[in-house]
């Protein structure tokens, strides 16, 4: 029988070029990311249209399908359903011809800035393509597979700290600890084994090499006159080790005959990289996640206010970047030392900032029914914390509120960071949710009430700052019957046909 789930998914095939175009199939918290033979076969502008996708993100490496939480982990398996039951050597569907000139002019400004918005982020992958962005992309693909794990341990965590304060159900919270720690406690081994799967070595020996960081025995090794603590070095020890580990393989299987492979290959692997792990990158993975949970502490206990106002401030643009991926070890090795990430809340108030710019656009330009209609699909996607469709249909392509959104978050993350300095910790204890949805997550060291209203309140000034900046400076020569008009010459000088005929091309 059909599901809402399986039609969206076999309403997405063929608007991404068919089966034989898809070579990878992977989701994250909200995307749904497909490794595609020719991405010149996408149909965007149906792709668009389905009522399930919030947006649409073209990154190198990977075609990203926004479908928001819950959906795309729904929409994945169907999806992949439809690949394995798909004629083999079906050919990729033919791209579209050149449309006609009424069918590539755009008339309303929900269709420009969709216009813009693809501009731009194909201007952004072109860019990204850097051996460094690249790597943190590999490393972020390590992590994303973590997330939903992080998530419901993160809940249950919660819960079980609430029912402790509460004193209640004391026979059940023992079972509660031991569920919600679990999964920590191994998580060296998950990351070994991703760490190993998306560099190219055998998952399962890049989890055996991880293993040995969280092994008990370890205890009874010692390092220059240090013993070994089991979890020292936590993912950032497991990560290494894996690459390692990686490495090692591929040279065996370089140089060990064939005949020989299947025993000395992943004796060898395990042996060298276990060893190194041991008497060399446990300890030194140990003192770098120890010198982040201190920096991260150090810096919100002090400079606070001015460390939020920076961190709200730029987590858009390094988002835009992609450099942003590069915090993702830095939140779970937080994580596994705390308990919680401090410096996920505060990076939130990024997409409180750009609901409340998004909020000013609508109020001003009441006149304009497309826009409206699409900040109206995308703003509750914004509010539980999935800003592409906000970003890429409305502030970026808009241009001046995306620089006052990142103005509310700014103050979001200084209204945080001074509670911080004021002793006021503001954790979460998963990554992946952010605005509304970050709620069921909080953690800290006041109690959850004073945590949450603490955030709470980070959020509200969030919404305020980013709709207050861009009712009065984000706008400026826009009028509210003339924003076509504005957008026909103001972003780029170019006409929408020629913009068109640019995409196309």
């Amino acid at each position: 029988m059909s599901t809402p789930d399986s039609t969206t998914a076999a309403a997405i095939l063929p608007l991404v070029g068919g089966p034989a175009n898809v070579l990878t199939v992977a989701h994250c918290m909200t995307r749904l990311r497909l490794g595609l033979r020719d991405p010149g076969l996408v149909d965007e502008p149906g792709l668009r249209a389905l009522p399930a996708v919030l947006g649409l993100v073209a990154d190198d490496g990977s075609y990203q399908i926004v479908l928001g939480p819950g959906t795309v982990a729904r929409v994945t398996p169907a999806f992949e359903a439809l690949l394995a039951n798909a004629p083999h050597g079906t050919e990729p569907a033919p791209a579209a011809g050149p449309a006609t000139p009424d069918a590539t002019e755009p008339t309303t400004t929900s269709d420009l800035l969709a216009l813009r918005g693809a501009e731009l982020k194909s201007a952004r992958s072109r860019r990204n393509a850097t051996p460094l962005k690249l790597f943190l992309r590999r490393i972020a693909d390590v992590f994303v597979p973590l997330i939903p794990a992080l998530i419901g341990c993160g809940v249950i965590a919660g819960l079980n700290g609430l029912l402790i304060n509460l004193g209640v159900l004391r026979g059940l919270t023992p079972a509660l600890t031991a569920i919600a720690s679990g999964f920590m406690a191994l998580i060296a081994v998950f990351v070994g084994h991703n760490t190993a799967k998306v560099f190219g070595g055998t998952p399962v020996l890049g989890g055996a090499v991880a293993a040995v960081v969280v092994y008990a025995g370890v205890a009874k090794v010692t390092v220059l006159g240090v013993t070994l603590a089991p979890g020292q070095g936590g993912v950032l020890g497991a990560l290494a080790a894996a690459l390692l580990g990686t490495y090692v393989e591929k040279w065996c299987r370089r140089w060990v005959p064939p005949t020989l492979d299947v025993l000395v290959t992943p004796t060898l692997t395990v042996l060298l990289t276990g060893l190194v792990t041991l008497y060399a990158l446990m300890y030194a993975a140990g003192e770098l996640s120890a010198a982040i949970g201190t920096a991260a502490t150090w810096l919100l206990s002090t400079t606070g206010a001015l460390a939020g106002l920076v961190l709200g401030a730029l987590f858009l643009p390094l988002v835009m970047l992609g450099l942003h991926q590069a915090l993702i070890p830095i939140h779970t090795t937080l994580i596994e030392q705390q308990g919680y990430t401090v410096l996920l809340p505060v990076l939130a108030m990024a997409g409180a900032g750009q609901v409340g710019a998004a909020l000013a656009v609508y109020v001003r330009l009441r006149h304009d029914t497309s826009l409206r209609t699409t900040i109206r699909s995308a703003l509750p996607a914004g509010l539980l914390g999935v800003g592409e469709p906000l970003i890429y249909g409305v502030s970026l392509p808009l241009g001046r509120p995306f620089v006052t959104a990142c103005a509310g978050g700014a103050a979001g993350g200084a209204f945080i960071g001074f509670f911080s300095m004021l002793g006021d910790h503001v954790g979460s204890t998963a990554i992946g949710p952010s605005g509304l949805a970050l709620f069921p997550l909080l953690s800290g060291n006041r109690g959850l009430a004073v945590t949450a209203a603490i955030y709470a309140g980070g959020l509200l000034t969030g919404y305020a700052v980013g709709f207050t900046a861009t009712y009065f400076f984000g706008l400026g020569g826009i009028r509210d019957n003339g924003l076509d008009a504005g957008l026909d010459s103001g972003l780029d000088g170019r006409s929408p046909a020629r913009r068109a005929e640019q995409a196309a091309v």
